[in-house]
């Protein structure tokens, strides 16, 4: 006969809450490709509003679906076997990302190291580049391609360098405030933590900007600018989405230490947006060495 006691694990409900976040998903999508085509032109376009609505209706998802969350764990439905489900979930997340950003760096590997040097005739690729484009000559950044598209690469320094400078920052205090919420001094919290999220929405600021000055006559860096365009827009966009819904995450586990919410024995919320916070800086090293200073 056993006296072990076991703990009860919850189990939620149905939730509408995916449905919700692959539609937004969906019109993120449609709205951003139709957006950037008109770009160039002077046709305003649907992309725009689309974009729009998609975009908030992510925001609306992520409160919404982190408000049963939230309210389900204040309300003590959750065991110690339910956090150790949430940090394998967050880690098989986390990992699900680096294999999603490591598939765009082997793209844009094959690209530089491969295909751009086999239409320059490289290894036994000889009569490609002279049948093809005997003019081509193979260099990255690919700033004119084998048809005659020309355009500008975007250089390390000014706005690239300041937001490496802004996200390495609020890596040191977003790991300032975890240690201030072990220690329980929970203004130092509130500080370190806002400052955290003022830095993402500064560093998300100055991406628009960035964006802005390489879709401008002086650049003319598109996404339709050869391979160099579309890997540089790829990996820096998808990147700065990431940015954005870190700080959502750190700006609700922010609005949750205002309201009291937290131990020092009991923060997981704020541990895993710290998790994804320092992963999206990694990432953002490893963009500012590979797409800009390389």
């Amino acid at each position: 006969m056993t006296t072990k006691e076991y703990e009860t694990y919850y189990v939620p409900a149905q939730s509408h809450w995916p449905i919700v976040g692959a539609i937004a998903l969906f019109l993120i999508a449609v709205g951003a490709g139709e957006y950037v085509s008109n770009l160039k032109s002077e046709e305003a376009g649907f992309g725009g509003y689309v974009l729009l609505a998609g975009i908030a209706l992510v925001i609306y998802m992520m409160f919404g679906w982190f408000n049963n969350v939230i309210t389900e764990s204040m309300s003590g439905k959750y065991s110690h076997q339910m956090d150790g489900s949430f940090r394998q979930g967050m880690s098989w997340f986390i990992f699900s990302e680096v294999m999603f950003f490591a598939a765009f760096f082997g793209a844009l590997l094959y690209a530089r190291v491969f295909s751009v040097p086999w239409l320059d005739g490289a290894g036994n690729n000889f009569m490609t580049g002279e049948v093809l484009w005997p003019e081509f000559t193979a260099t990255w950044p690919l700033i004119k391609t084998p048809d005659g598209t020309e355009t500008t690469a975007m250089g390390w320094y000014g706005l690239p360098l300041l937001n490496t400078i802004l996200l390495l920052t609020s890596s040191i205090t977003a790991h300032l405030a975890h240690v201030a919420l072990e220690e329980g001094k929970r203004p130092m919290v509130k500080f370190w933590l806002g400052l955290t999220v003022l830095l993402g929405v500064v560093f998300l600021f100055f991406q628009v900007m960035e964006y802005a000055h390489g879709y401008s006559d002086e650049m003319k860096l598109y996404l339709d600018s050869g391979i160099y365009g579309s890997t540089f827009y790829m990996l820096t966009g998808f990147h700065g989405m990431h940015v954005t819904l870190g700080t959502i995450m750190l700006f609700v586990v922010l609005l949750r230490v205002f309201k009291g919410h937290f131990t020092p024995d009991n923060f997981f919320a704020f541990q895993a947006a710290s998790w994804y916070w320092h992963f999206v800086d990694v990432v953002w090293v490893m963009l500012f060495v590979f797409v800009y200073i390389l």
